[in-house]
């Protein structure tokens, strides 16, 4: 079984646990749906990048742990950071390196406007795209500017 599709299976166990309610900012289904959409076109756009494949679908599937374990989307990217670790770590299937390199694409992944990692930079592309395909409001001028990018480069 590929580490992509036992990270999401894990992923999608996790999600299960909470449940769906007017505390959360985010349906249930939206986590479910935006994880693995978001892994294909990190996928995508790692392939075209000439970056690792496997480990951008990862960091993509799993950007917005924090949002899934608090409900919250103020905050959410820096609450992913110590619990996704402890998350990825429990699946024994990656390194110490890939595991840092993980938390830190979803711990930096909101910051728009800061350049990162070319992991980071694909969850950041990843997140907006795809809520640009399901019609989500990019409300931050960053989001816009990131998403023109993105088509300039698909295109």
């Amino acid at each position: 079984m590929s580490r992509i599709f036992s990270t999401q299976a894990n992923l999608l166990k996790k999600i299960a646990e909470f449940k769906d309610s007017a505390d959360r900012d985010h349906s249930l289904d939206w986590e479910r749906i935006h994880s693995i959409s978001c892994a294909k076109i990190g996928q995508i756009l790692a392939l075209k990048r000439g970056v690792d494949a496997e480990l951008a679908a990862i960091a993509c599937s799993v950007h917005d742990y924090g949002r899934i374990i608090t409900g919250k989307q103020r905050g959410h990217a820096a609450a992913a950071y110590a619990p996704l670790k402890h998350f990825l770590a429990e699946t024994g299937r990656f390194t110490a390196d890939e595991i840092e390199r993980l938390a830190q694409a979803a711990k930096n992944h909101s910051s728009k406007t800061e350049i990162g990692t070319p992991l980071e930079e694909i969850v950041k592309d990843a997140d907006v795209l795809d809520c640009y395909q399901y019609g989500l409001p990019l409300e931050r001028e960053e989001q816009r500017q990131r998403l023109k990018m993105i088509l300039a480069e698909i295109s």
